[in-house]
């Protein structure tokens, strides 16, 4: 059976990028190894200690950053992370200074929010 162990976003800064993935949202981090003039760097959510984890990858290609940016300009997600309660994730993620471009709303069948990672992506958060 596949299964999904990694997946990833692209990051202008893996130092700032751990920060935010960790301090502001939450996430633990799971592998941090040198790899080249970046590192192999990982997050994953604190109550699945064997689930997927995501990758802080650097958005060095030139094709990685014209991506991030269309992407961001259409204001498409690079990530969708599932929450329980959206509107307690979405004030406590405010209070921390979180960017949003959208309060949570209903797009069904789920309620989603979607803000800036600071770090070049919008990401949505998702109840439902």
């Amino acid at each position: 059976m596949i299964r999904i162990a990694v997946t990833s976003v692209l990051v202008d800064d893996q130092a700032k990028a751990l920060r935010f993935y960790t301090e502001v949202l939450g996430f633990v981090k799971k592998k941090d190894l040198p790899a080249g003039a970046y590192r192999w760097l990982t997050v994953a959510s604190p109550d699945v200690s064997e689930g997927v984890e995501l990758a802080l990858e650097p958005d060095a290609h030139p094709a990685a950053k014209a991506y991030k940016k269309a992407m961001f300009a259409d204001e498409i997600p690079a990530a969708s992370f599932s929450v329980d309660d959206i509107q307690a994730e979405y004030e406590r993620l405010k209070a921390l200074g979180v960017k949003f471009r959208s309060k949570p709303s209903q797009a069904a069948p789920a309620t989603v929010a979607l803000f800036d990672d600071s770090c070049g992506n919008l990401i949505q958060i998702a109840q439902g």
